[in-house]
């Protein structure tokens, strides 16, 4: 049985068929969600919501053909939610007991909170921005996506941005 037929099946109602195609994808998302998100749990999370998500929508995919960029899409923004959640529940002190676990000595130590206090500067977006350049190692792309700015104000508002923290740290 093809994968078409197995999603037009899982459209008529077959559960075991929805099951079937869920154990076919599942790893695959698991390994997609994991990288984008670092996270053994966090990853798990988004997969299970993404099933769920495109059990109750399956009914609007129009070719089923296209199921598997279709769950790969809902699996993308669902990371991308996730992402952009933790980076907005991160507030200062959650950065500075970030940087200060790399830190290995009172040198360190005070570099550190500086980059902080650098950090805390900018605006929420532009945090965003170099967070999720810096840290998480996004693309510009990646980063316009889920901030809802485009490649290149993403590229120019990070360029601005480590300027301005690094005249400060001057």
């Amino acid at each position: 049985m093809t994968q078409a037929e197995r999603v037009r099946q899982a459209q008529a109602g077959d559960v075991d068929a929805f099951c079937a195609l869920y154990t076919a994808y599942q790893q695959k998302l698991f390994h997609y969600a994991y990288y984008k998100l670092g996270n053994v749990q966090d990853a798990e999370d988004v997969v299970q919501d993404c099933m769920l998500t495109a059990f109750e929508q399956l009914g609007m995919l129009k070719k089923p053909e296209a199921f598997g960029s279709w769950l790969f899409s809902i699996l993308y923004h669902g990371c991308a939610g996730a992402i952009k959640e933790q980076i907005t529940r991160r507030n200062q002190s959650d950065i500075a007991q970030y940087v200060n676990s790399l830190a290995c000595d009172q040198t360190a130590a005070f570099a550190q909170v500086e980059l902080q206090q650098a950090l805390a500067l900018l605006s929420d977006t532009d945090q965003n921005i170099i967070l999720l350049s810096v840290v998480v190692g996004l693309k510009s792309k990646e980063v316009a996506r889920i901030t809802g700015l485009t490649a290149v104000n993403v590229r120019q508002r990070r360029s601005r941005s480590l300027a301005k923290m690094k005249r400060y740290l001057s």
